[in-house]
């Protein structure tokens, strides 16, 4: 029996009531989801300064502390990055981190990287929302890291793992580290690539560090997380000490951002501390270590 057949035998009512919603669905268009927005950035500025912002002892200057709002005593952190000798996670764009602060949990960081070029921020996003880092991603947290002449987009996940048992900035074993963050990792790290790739090339990293810098705090401008941080690294040669020296704020708001890039340089040259270019810590560690 015909689907028309069968209707002719209902009554007459229900019979009308059916041609109608089977014709009105003809017409019926689906309305496509509607795909979720960029992803809204916080921002953190950072400058670095030469070491004559330095004491003999590698702090920074009274005058150093004071020019930037600097008030808090140092305090230690001490970090290590995950990746294969020749770099493969970062060569994509992601940075995995083992942070420890004294007095607190480890924090695992997984981090993307995406290249802002001549300071387009809004299509760094549009090429990060077509990555999956839009604003529906709730697990990462976007940023723009603006350094004296670069800014680099971030999505970072963070994870916190026990430190019971470690004093102070202590860290675990390299071993032992890897084994805790191959086992967070996130998914978009995991199947990055392909299907377990991210898993797979952590599980052969290796450790590049550990380092230990010293951290002040304080408050400068419209920011309330300013800070100076004083890291020492192996120097490029392989051996001896340097000094990266780096004066941070952060803040929500773009315009807040570019006004603290702008007076954080201002003040930096006209006292001549300031470093003109762009000390990338991550690379620094990575390739020293």
């Amino acid at each position: 029996m015909t689907i028309t057949s069968r209707i002719a035998r209902l009554r007459p009512s229900t019979a009308a009531a059916i041609v109608l919603a089977a014709s009105a669905s003809l017409f019926t268009t689906t309305t496509p989801a509607q795909a979720a927005s960029n992803a809204v950035p916080t921002y953190e500025v950072k400058i670095n300064l030469t070491t004559a912002a330095l004491d003999a002892s590698h702090n920074p200057l009274a005058a150093v502390k004071s020019a930037f709002g600097i008030t808090g005593s140092a305090k230690a952190r001490s970090y290590t990055y995950y990746d294969t000798d020749a770099l493969a996670l970062n060569a994509q764009g992601w940075d995995v981190r083992l942070r420890h602060k004294s007095g607190s949990s480890f924090e695992e960081s997984y981090k993307k990287r995406f290249t802002v070029t001549n300071g387009d921020i809004d299509a760094a996003l549009t090429t990060a929302n077509a990555a999956g880092f839009s604003s529906s991603d709730t697990n990462y947290d976007a940023e723009v890291d603006w350094g004296y002449s670069k800014q680099t987009l971030s999505f970072s996940n963070e994870k916190s793992h026990s430190a019971s048992g470690y004093s102070g900035t202590a860290m675990p074993s390299a071993a032992t580290g890897l084994s805790w963050l191959v086992g967070e990792i996130p998914g978009k790290l995991e199947d990055w690539n392909s299907s377990n790739w991210g898993k797979t090339t952590l599980q052969a990293s290796r450790s590049h560090g550990p380092v230990t810098s010293q951290v002040w705090g304080g408050a400068w401008e419209v920011s309330d997380d300013a800070g100076i941080e004083v890291l020492p690294v192996v120097g490029a040669s392989g051996s001896g000490t340097e000094y990266v020296v780096e004066v941070s704020f952060k803040t929500d708001d773009y315009d807040d951002a570019s006004k603290l890039h702008t007076d954080a340089i201002n003040v930096a040259e006209s006292h001549g501390w300031l470093y003109h270019g762009d000390v990338l810590k991550t690379q620094t560690i990575l390739g020293r270590y």
